[in-house]
């Protein structure tokens, strides 16, 4: 049929493009060296970050998204020993929220891989400190790179094994995206789409689950499923598609979506919502289909809060999601305000140990969170009542209930 052949040809283009090899500056001398340019070890904490600790949290990142972005990088690789440095790291420009979102993938592991940010195609000086901080190894799926951008035009240092992923619309930019992953790591069997005209808020917390799951992130539109995203869909063959804001997505390319895969709806992302970026990510975050999702409706977990106005913050973040105490993203709309939803979801799951002496809280869970951003993000008494709402706290047993045992 005509339309399959054009669509197979248009798949095997998309292909191409995926393992498209960019040269930069100094490409020609960069695969010869192994481990990146030398360079003296760098600090934990990158300039222009802050990294601020209560009992239960942890503050990282500064005032712009970069330094978020290099701070979380570090934190998860400080670079002091082979195996504190990444394979690879990702570089993506701020100015293109549906490619940043879409590489969140690649934090899942095997590639581990952080992402950084660029100024259209220069790097901030806290996104080239940490690139040479980090010193990425080079990752063998991805040829030896040791770099991964998101774009031509971003300039990347001399001395750096690099590849180039072409970045244009929503759709086929995250089909690229879903393609190099699968070349480098293998077919996928679970997708989450998203809506490209949803507001960023709503779609924040894909980059997370992306992360922990590995299941590459693919836009559609509400009137139909764009036909890069649908040979991509094809090409792994009925996969279990999860949707994210299917009240943006709409019926009719959810109705599409059904030939392409078999569908779930991970959140709904309903009309004059209270807090619909909170709701939302708390959806998300309590949503599992057996071993899909994170299931958080328990205590003894890592949470990661951001706010929802810096849409960024979450392809930053998204290493905390697939690595350390693996937490969930969750969202706050106004920098000095939990939300109720919030603050009733966080209740839920506190920690608590009860007054008998055999069930000492050194015995319980705990949960930890971090928190991206400065104060113009999370104030300093946000991170305080969330340090009491993540505190183990006692809980009065009552005479019919019986004690849980707890682990020796």
């Amino acid at each position: 049929m005509p339309a399959a052949r054009t669509r197979l040809s248009a798949l095997a283009a998309l292909s191409a493009l995926a393992l498209l090899a960019g040269c930069g500056k100094g490409a020609s001398t960069a695969e010869q060296q192994s481990g990146g340019p030398a360079h003296k070890v760098a600090p934990v904490v990158a300039q222009g970050a802050v990294s601020v600790a209560t009992r239960n949290t942890t503050r990282l990142g500064g005032a712009v998204v970069a330094a978020d972005a290099a701070s979380v990088a570090r934190t998860v690789y400080p670079g002091l020993t082979p195996a504190t440095r990444p394979l690879m790291v990702v570089v993506a420009d701020e100015s293109n929220w549906p490619a940043a979102l879409a590489a969140s993938v690649f934090a899942s592991a095997p590639v581990s891989a952080p992402i950084l940010y660029s100024e259209g195609g220069t790097l901030p000086e806290v996104s080239s400190q940490t690139l040479h901080a980090l010193n990425p190894v080079g990752d063998p799926a991805f040829g030896g790179a040791q770099v991964l951008r998101l774009g031509s035009s971003i300039q990347v240092p001399s001395g750096y094994v690099t590849r180039t992923i072409p970045v244009s619309a929503p759709a086929p930019t995250s089909a690229l995206i879903a393609s190099a992953y699968t070349g480098a790591v293998g077919a996928p069997r679970q997708v989450i789409v998203v809506p490209a005209n949803a507001p960023a808020a709503l779609l924040m917390p894909a980059a997370g689950l992306s992360a922990e799951s590995g299941a590459p992130i693919m836009f559609v539109t509400p009137a139909r499923v764009p036909d890069t995203t649908a040979l991509a869909l094809h090409a792994l063959r009925h996969p279990h598609i999860y949707v994210i804001d299917a009240g943006d997505v709409g019926p009719a390319a959810l109705h599409e979506l059904r030939h392409l895969g078999s569908v779930s709806v991970v959140s709904a992302g309903r009309p004059g919502e209270v807090d619909p970026a909170v709701t939302g990510s708390i959806a998300v975050s309590r949503y599992t289909d057996g071993t899909f999702g994170w299931g958080v409706k328990e205590p003894g977990h890592g949470l990661v809060f951001a706010n929802s106005d810096r849409p960024l913050d979450a392809p930053a973040a998204a290493l905390l999601s697939a690595t350390g105490n693996y937490g969930p993203l969750l969202l706050l709309e106004s920098p000095d305000v939990i939300a109720p939803a919030l603050a009733s979801y966080l209740a839920d799951i506190q920690p608590a140990y009860t007054s008998a002496p055999e069930y000492r809280p050194v015995r319980g869970v705990y949960n930890h969170g971090w928190l991206i951003g400065d104060e113009s993000a999370i104030t300093a008494t946000t991170q305080a009542e969330l340090d009491s709402l993540l505190e183990i706290s006692p809980r009065k047993q009552s005479s019919e209930e019986q004690p849980v045992a707890q682990a020796e």
